[in-house]
């Protein structure tokens, strides 16, 4: 997805980017600059306020506005003359849009993309908004309206401009003095039942019972909360929350927010009941969603669950995955300039397509001469296959082949639509993600293939984003980009992690440890048990941020500490368990009251509350007893398996090399004798 140039245009300096959202507005008429020196520079020089512009190549009413006002000629004159403007593709640079939308939030109240901020020449922010349409609208006023009143706010109360943005600025300063804890304070380590039982009855009062999903429109697929309730009910047996992880999921599938003919998930509903979703799809959300409903099927058995992993990771290996093994990032909502153009149909359209099958078609899909979605619809299912199937008649084994047969010939119909624009850029923590995703579902259904999937990615990502002695963060065109975030070395390593327990191969946990210590050395807090979002050596942001919320993907100093307590366990590096230990303690509180925004908290508070077992499986021939024993559902475990013991890990010494592979169990600072079969395993767990 390049820009679209023609040859009465004049790109401007963002055609020299490698973000497909930045080469979108290279030819735009705004004087567009990349986020640099050079850009504050001509803002100091010519003492104008700086637009920071943040978006992505996926979001629609990053689009819209594009549209309206920064393809206008009129409009990008009087932001040349009055603005020096800065564009940012946030995927690429999630530090810079942490920290303008922290300001943009405490200016408003909320945020979102796209995200328009105005700086003063030294890149402290001072005013902001999200949308602004060309003309007032919806208590909005005009693009034009906010240039000129920023430019002439900005020449005539100067001092109130400076005011603002050195308390916007020391707002983004004091919102990381949480947790401020020395690493060798005495932690109180609140981990009770009683504090996970109440974290889940907060989680639970928020959920909408009916629906499926948590709170209201817009609906978000909230997988860490999901993932919480799965584990919850394994650990407590509570029916409640194992009804509405699983009501979620079903909803969720159902609804218009799956790609019911190829597979794949939105990125959230914009209505209750999962029908219309903002029809862009992210590599995270589906990253995410396969390894939770991995978990889900592991638990019921459902076969909705295994249908829709599968579909989807299929649609990844067709759609997104390059041919050295790089997952891409993104499905535009639109195409044709049209949200959701590519995914919806008429009720003639399928009526010629399928012929007397239309009906049923019809009934099964929610399609309807008035559609449900704007003259159109949006395919969902209204109603289970079970259902479905008593009220039509049909067998199971008739009903897969007659939809099969009609979904193959609508897919061929679609693959005539212009698709929607492929973000083709690599980044290093989404890939991560997706591997860790493979792994679940390879370890629910023992497909080969997802492992070699997920093992051929990993090579990808040493080979490419560890070069020159440095760490990268995003990949395009053969050029690496931005060095490596938290989110991108926690995500690795959890990966590495994940991929160890699958292959048992220790190449994965060495790499671990080193980029573990990397963390550590280059992101860790002065005096503090926390990491900062950016390494100690970049220099162009305005704060150095500590992020520990679950947004859409999951916080990577939640992540960090899960790393910590398992490597710390593996290489038997107590300094490790102990911090890990103390970052969920530090973040106790807000964990139990607001569970919703702190899942991956809540998910380590509850494993180390009932106990993470440390498991080995040493042997020979263990392959398909691996395989077996990891078909099993464990909320949170320390794995590895051996032929033999090997130096430098602890938990695979002093155990016996013997023909018959035998798994050795520790828990809560127990060990139990050896057993050699997987009932006599769970029965320990």
């Amino acid at each position: 997805m390049e820009a679209s140039s023609s040859s009465n245009k004049v790109p401007n300096r963002l055609v020299n980017e490698t973000s497909p959202y930045l080469l979108q507005h290279a030819y735009n008429p705004v004087d567009w600059y990349p986020w640099g020196e050079e850009a504050f520079e001509k803002a100091r020089q010519e003492n104008k306020p700086v637009l920071v512009s943040i978006g992505y190549a996926a979001c629609h009413w990053c689009h819209v506005m594009e549209r309206e006002s920064f393809e206008d000629e009129a409009t990008a004159a009087l932001m040349n003359e009055h603005l020096v403007n800065i564009k940012i593709d946030r995927e690429e640079r999630p530090d810079l849009d942490h920290i303008y939308m922290d300001a943009l939030q405490a200016i408003n109240g909320s945020g979102g993309w796209p995200l328009n901020v105005f700086l003063t020449p030294d890149a402290r922010p001072f005013y902001g908004g999200t949308y602004f349409p060309t003309q007032p609208a919806h208590n909005l006023p005009s693009w034009k309206h906010v240039v000129l009143s920023i430019s002439r706010t900005f020449k005539e109360k100067k001092e109130e401009v400076e005011d603002q943005a050195s308390k916007l600025t020391e707002h983004l300063r004091s919102s990381n003095s949480f947790g401020i804890k020395k690493q060798g304070d005495e932690a109180l380590y609140q981990f009770t039942k009683d504090a996970v039982e109440l974290a889940a009855q907060n989680l639970l009062k928020t959920a909408d019972t009916q629906e499926g999903g948590f709170g209201r429109a817009p609906k978000f697929p909230q997988t860490f909360s999901i993932r919480f309730l799965l584990h919850h009910y394994h650990y407590t047996g509570n029916e409640e929350a194992l009804k509405q992880a699983c009501l979620s999921l079903d909803k969720m599938i159902y609804g218009g927010l799956y790609d019911q003919l190829q597979g794949g998930f939105a990125r959230y509903a914009t209505d209750n009941k999962w029908l219309v979703p903002h029809f862009e799809k992210m590599l995270y959300d589906n990253a995410l969603l396969v390894g939770v409903m991995s978990e889900a099927f592991q638990m019921t058995g459902k076969e909705l669950y295994k249908k829709t992993v599968l579909q989807t990771i299929d649609f990844i290996a067709a759609e997104w995955t390059q041919a050295k093994g790089g997952f891409y990032a993104s499905y535009d909502a639109d195409s044709e300039g049209e949200e959701g153009k590519y995914y919806v149909w008429t009720y003639e359209e399928v009526t010629q397509i399928l012929g007397p099958d239309a009906p049923l078609f019809c009934k099964y899909y929610d399609v309807s001469p008035e559609g449900n979605w704007e003259g159109h619809s949006i395919l969902n299912r209204p109603r289970s296959d079970e259902e479905f199937l008593r009220e039509s008649g049909l067998s199971p084994a008739s009903f897969n082949d007659w939809l099969n047969y009609c979904s193959k010939a609508l897919l061929e119909e679609r693959s005539g639509r212009i698709k929607p624009l492929l973000d083709d850029k690599v980044l290093l923590g989404w890939n991560a993600l997706m591997v860790t995703g493979l792994c679940k579902a390879y370890a629910a259904f023992g497909e080969d293939r997802h492992l070699k999937m997920a093992e051929d990615n990993m090579e990808f990502l040493w080979n490419t984003f560890w070069k020159d002695g440095k760490l990268w963060h995003t990949f395009k065109n053969d050029q690496l980009r931005y060095p490596a975030f938290l989110d991108d070395l926690a995500w690795w390593i959890e990966a590495l992690i994940a991929l160890q327990e699958q292959t048992g191969k220790l190449d994965y946990l060495q790499k671990a440890r080193w980029l573990t210590e990397h963390v550590v050395k280059h992101f860790g807090e002065e005096d503090g048990i926390y990491f900062y979002y950016t390494a100690d050596g970049q220099k162009d942001v305005i704060v150095r941020k500590k992020e520990v919320y679950d947004g859409a993907t999951p916080s990577g100093n939640a992540v960090m500490a899960a790393n910590l307590y398992a490597l710390g366990i593996v290489f038997d590096e107590t300094n490790w368990v102990k911090r890990a230990r103390a970052m969920v303690d530090g973040l106790h509180q807000p964990t139990v009251k607001y569970p919703g925004s702190f899942g991956c908290w809540a998910l380590l508070l509850q494993g180390l509350t009932y106990g993470i077992p440390e498991i080995v499986l040493m042997g020979k021939d263990l392959l398909e007893t691996r395989k077996d024993f990891l078909r099993n559902f464990i909320p949170l475990k320390i794995f590895q398996s051996a032929t033999q013991t090997s130096e430098g890990f602890p938990m695979l010494t002093g155990k016996s090399e013997s023909t018959q592979p035998l798994f050795y169990v520790c828990k809560e600072f127990v060990c139990h004798e050896p057993v050699g079969d997987i009932a006599a395993v769970r029965m320990l767990l």
